[in-house]
């Protein structure tokens, strides 16, 4: 996914903001790993709901950038935070 933040954010960002995205992005990610989710070890669904997630955050921390943000905790809080209300909004309903 640091691929990702390249492919959009190459060529819109200088070398140092690059850098500042990708680490935003690496440490959200690690924030969410510290919580003790494991998407690979459910399956392949799970996997591709890890790649979702964290392509999530990248998009989140490149849109913050692309309006002159550029303080790493702040871009990787608010991408954690968009992330969660993200997943607040479609959660399915729980069935009676």
């Amino acid at each position: 996914m640091d691929q990702f933040l390249h492919n959009h954010a190459d060529g819109v960002f200088d070398p140092e903001a690059v850098r500042i995205l990708t680490t935003a992005l690496n440490e959200a990610w690690k924030a969410i790993n510290t919580t003790g989710v494991s998407f690979a070890s459910r399956g392949f669904a799970s996997r591709g709901h890890a790649e979702a997630a964290r392509e999530t955050l990248a998009k989140r921390i490149i849109e913050l950038a692309r309006n002159g943000e550029r303080d790493q905790c702040r871009l990787s809080e608010d991408a954690l935070l968009h992330l969660t209300q993200q997943n607040l909004k479609t959660r399915p309903a729980a069935t009676p």
